[in-house]
């Protein structure tokens, strides 16, 4: 089994953590598993966009945290991203 970087493990851990914030809201599981598919596609090489993401991904996490966040709002696509 090939061990993972400290970033990857950086990923997985804020994913988990993700995962325990959104139980008990409903509407969120989806999302969050969409967005971290979505960006498990920028290469590894690629370490400013992926620190970039964590940075943005810990922010969201505490905004999921709080106890009065009910909708997914900081979770919606930027206009430009729908088709």
């Amino acid at each position: 089994m090939a061990r993972h970087s400290k970033l990857q493990k950086h990923v997985l851990n804020l994913y988990r953590e993700f995962l325990r914030a959104a139980r008990g809201k409903s509407g969120f599981l989806p999302r969050i598993r969409e967005e971290f598919r979505r960006n498990s596609q920028i290469p590894k090489t690629d370490v400013m966009q992926i620190e970039y993401l964590l940075r943005r991904g810990q922010r969201q996490l505490q905004m999921l945290k709080d106890s009065h966040t009910k909708r997914l709002g900081f979770f919606i696509k930027p206009a430009a991203e729908h088709s």
